[in-house]
């Protein structure tokens, strides 16, 4: 499946390519000189990653510019350096979808913002500096309504009851924002049943710490664990799994739930070992990044702090526009995450996991 990954990249890479000669054409013919975007990502292999890359093309091709798509590797030291150049090359807007310790690129940020260039982060948010708009769905919030159907869930497989006993908790990265964003989530919901004891493994965005986890505390708890909480099934969901199937016991006694479906977790809601996962609205966010930097360089409209956001045929509306806490100053784009299958079906056309199919299928 790697293999697969990295061949996607190549014809990514190649589209890209592509695309930016028919924007500079597009951009000609109007008139206009064409303008050109940064963006860095992590993990090009991740499907939500190829969501945000998609996302971006395609909005990219649609408006005729150019999204310039280089993997910072998830390195503080490596994202500041393709940021210092962007900033050489005069880039007329910088995406940010691709980084763990948003504290570190800091400094990046604000020279991005001294050589007057727009910042739009996926995701996860720069903690300082502008950051003009931060497109994501609300982590915590989407994690609570992921917890409540993990507990309504040990409720149906108890008698209508949440009895005694142990939660695993399969986490991200411990330094990342996202992963605290998660915990908070959960433990809003499962701190009102003083019964339940939440245990804490590391899965660091990945199938094999997830795996790893989930089986040390299976074997820990044993007969005492109610049920498996994931923090994102689409990166660490088949680890959880397939460490519950080699421990003899069956993914649907566990109601596995979390945040973040992608081809991983999608399969798994199929196949009933997940109960339940909050989509993450990947590539709506990557085409909202493009669109805008391309507004405020043109001149036009821009969503404002207040401003309530709707598309009567996305799942990601409404939208409200707040204060982003997280920098120093900028909005916080909130997009609704459906709770699959709760707030639309497996097969829904418009979940970016069927949308972008032609990506991973076999």
């Amino acid at each position: 499946m790697r293999f697969k990954w990295l061949s996607i990249l190549a014809a990514a890479l190649l589209a890209t390519a592509l695309l930016a000669g028919c924007g500079a054409q597009q951009a000609a013919d109007q008139g206009e000189d064409q303008l050109r975007f940064g963006m860095v990502i992590k993990e090009p292999g991740a499907p939500f990653v190829q969501a945000f890359i998609r996302g971006a093309e395609e909005k990219a091709q649609e408006l005729g510019v150019k999204v310039d798509i280089k993997d910072g590797q998830a390195d503080s030291m490596k994202i500041m350096e393709l940021m210092d150049t962007f900033i050489t090359q005069q880039v007329d807007g910088f995406i940010m979808a691709g980084a763990v310790d948003l504290k570190a690129i800091v400094p990046g940020v604000k020279k991005l913002n001294e050589a007057g260039i727009p910042l739009v982060s996926l995701d996860t948010s720069p903690e300082g500096g502008k950051v003009d708009y931060f497109i994501s769905f609300d982590i915590e919030q989407s994690s609570k309504k992921a917890a409540e159907a993990f507990v309504q869930g040990i409720k149906d497989r108890n008698g209508g009851e949440v009895p005694e006993g142990v939660v695993i908790e399969i986490t991200g990265a411990l330094e990342d924002m996202f992963t605290h964003s998660c915990s908070k989530g959960l433990r809003a919901v499962t701190d009102q049943y003083p019964q339940l004891t939440l245990v804490q493994g590391e899965g660091k965005w990945n199938d094999v710490d997830s795996h790893e986890r989930t089986s040390d505390l299976l074997t820990r708890y044993g007969d005492q664990v109610l049920g498996v909480y994931v923090h994102t099934p689409d990166i660490m969901g088949p680890g959880a799994v397939s460490a519950i199937e080699a421990a003899g016991k069956d993914p649907k006694d566990y109601g596995i739930c979390g945040i973040c479906i992608g081809p991983e977790g999608l399969g798994l809601l199929k196949e009933g070992k997940a109960l339940a996962i909050v989509e993450q609205p990947a590539y709506d966010s990557a085409q909202m990044a493009v669109q805008y930097l391309y507004d405020i360089n043109r001149g036009n409209p821009t969503p404002q702090i207040g401003d309530t956001l709707t598309n009567a045929d996305a799942l990601w509306s409404p939208a409200q526009v707040v204060e982003n806490t997280w920098a120093e100053e900028g909005a916080f784009i909130i997009l609704q995450g459906p709770l699959v299958p709760r707030d639309a079906q497996v097969d829904d056309a418009r979940l970016w996991e069927n949308k972008l199919s032609d990506l991973w299928k076999k």
